[in-house]
């Protein structure tokens, strides 16, 4: 393929208020179907009559759990414009298909651990404007599970351009959405000769910034999540299966905007998750050691950023975040779409893309030297930081121990004055790793002091740390009191700690504290690594 010239609040009344709210920003009509205003007294139909949207409010809730998923074909398999190969790329194959002439669009997929599939059928649009290229990152969907050195960001980007080159592609635009915008980004600035454009669909960011809590949890009811969470502590149930009950019982309001229906949703749980063993632990890992802060400041490659205005995967504040550290960039905000405007608006979405694409200017070469120098000093001020000292390790004992070696009390005062606690967090953590536990105690108070009572998860978060240190220290009623602080939050959200094993829900999780002490629970995280 040759480029082409051209170039919450929570319960009953959260789960009221965000259908008011969803109501009101997306304007209802008397027959209950979504529309716009045009900003001249108009309304124009958006929303086709019947599909049920997250925030209307409706509890689904499935008794019985579904062990055979109905039947569902890949979507691949009956798309006849497709071309399917597998590319060798070194160590690995990568299966791709190929569809469209024009200029060269890859679609880099979301996750980690999720698969081409979650294009389809949508991309097809794409194809009359553009040489699409679909494909599977290493270690996932029908791509190899190779896992050569091992999974990170970096093999994934250097993995990217050896499939660009086996194409013979000279340059193409990069599109990723969701966790795939994380790679776009990380591979534009390493392979800025080869990106001729940038497309970011809902993406992650690709910095160490502190964002506003997930919205994930706004539209399921208080029984839908309960009912979620005992899906997913369901041992005999497979990823499939999990996914598929999951759905039923509400959980597409989490990042669909309309309810997907039945056989959508086997698609979603058979084909859109497939990952090798211990990929994802892998890859989140290396995206917390991944900070393009100011990478972008003077970048020439035009850059598209689409927003889903009802994507709840973030807080309200990620789009700004993004669009901050892309200053050149042309940030849309698609009015009734969630996690997926392809699939939501795609009128609007294709039609805006199809513009990108084709008024893409070419880029000066004297530009793309400018910002390669900008990079090279970037890079060099980035490596002196304490901060990527500390997020330059992974989550494991090993890594832990490299922390506590150098850790100094100095490093709180300017760790404190960053906007986002991961770094003090995990200085705390390593010292709980090395039993320290009166100095991590110091970290989590430091953290706290950084928020206020509207943190929500964050302020739970640094609290049950603290109780579990007063705990190990022998001082219960203290690490009581704290807990109790935590339940008084009335917070639901979850989190998981892979490194020990440890996963819960804030409220519920304190309140069994205050009745049973936290006992050490040792990281594993090395071991995860090398499954």
């Amino acid at each position: 393929m040759k480029m082409a010239p051209k170039r919450m609040l929570s319960g009953v009344a959260s789960l009221f208020f965000g259908v008011l709210v969803f109501a009101c920003l997306a304007g209802v009509t008397d027959t209950g179907r979504v529309c716009t205003d045009k900003g001249d007294g108009t309304r124009t139909r958006c929303n086709p009559p019947g599909r049920e949207r997250a925030g209307d409010g409706v509890v689904h809730l499935q008794t019985d759990m579904v062990y055979s998923l109905p039947s569902a074909s890949r979507l691949c398999d009956s798309m006849e414009s497709l071309s399917k190969r597998r590319v060798k790329i070194g160590d690995c194959e990568l299966y791709c298909e190929l569809a469209g002439e024009g200029v060269p669009l890859v679609l880099i997929h979301g996750g980690p651990g999720g698969t081409h599939h979650s294009f389809h059928p949508y991309f097809s649009r794409a194809e009359r404007f553009a040489g699409v290229v679909y494909y599977d990152q290493r270690g996932c969907g029908l791509s190899g599970y190779v896992e050569g050195d091992g999974y990170t960001i970096d093999q994934a980007v250097n993995d990217l351009d050896r499939l660009r080159k086996a194409l013979e592609i000279d340059r193409w635009i990069v599109l990723g959405w969701s966790y795939g915008g994380l790679l776009a980004q990380c591979y534009s600035v390493r392979y800025p000769q080869r990106t001729a454009g940038l497309v970011l669909v809902n993406s992650k960011l690709a910095t160490w910034s502190s964002l506003k809590p997930s919205r994930q949890q706004r539209f399921l009811s208080a029984q839908e999540r309960e009912r979620i969470r005992d899906i997913l502590n369901t041992p005999e149930l497979s990823t499939p299966q999990k996914l598929y009950n999951r759905f039923l019982n509400g959980d597409w309001k989490r990042q669909h905007y309309y309810k997907p229906t039945k056989e959508e949703i086997s698609r979603i749980a058979l084909y859109e998750w497939q990952s090798a063993s211990g990929f994802r632990h892998a890859i989140s890992s290396s995206v917390q050691q991944v900070d393009l802060r100011g990478a972008f400041r003077n970048c020439p490659i035009p850059t598209l950023i689409f927003e889903g205005r009802w994507d709840l995967t973030w807080g309200t504040d990620k789009p700004d975040k993004l669009h901050q550290n892309h200053p050149h960039a042309r940030l849309i905000f698609l009015e009734q779409s969630a996690h997926r405007p392809f699939a939501d608006e795609p009128e609007q979405f294709f039609s805006m893309l199809e513009k990108f694409i084709r008024d893409l200017p070419a880029i000066p070469q004297a530009e793309l030297d400018d910002w390669n120098t900008h990079l090279i000093r970037w890079r060099i001020e980035r490596s002196k930081s304490v901060e990527h000292l500390i997020r330059s390790v992974d989550e494991g004992q090993t890594a832990s121990a490299r922390l506590v070696g150098a850790y100094a009390k100095k490093w709180l005062e300017k760790l404190g004055a960053l906007d986002d606690a991961y770094p003090l967090k995990r200085v705390g953590l390593a010292l709980y790793d090395m039993q320290h536990y009166a100095e991590a105690l110091t970290v989590f108070q430091r953290i706290e002091n950084n928020l206020d009572e509207k943190s929500g998860a964050e302020l739970a978060e640094a609290l049950i740390w603290q109780g579990h240190m007063l705990d190990l220290l022998g001082r219960r009623n203290k690490a009581i009191q704290i807990y109790r602080r935590v339940v008084a939050l009335n917070e639901y959200s979850a989190i998981r700690w892979d490194q020990y094993g440890l996963s819960y829900v804030y409220k519920p999780y304190a309140l069994e504290r205050t009745r049973v002490p936290f006992t050490r629970l040792e990281n594993i995280g090395d071991e995860l690594r090398a499954d």
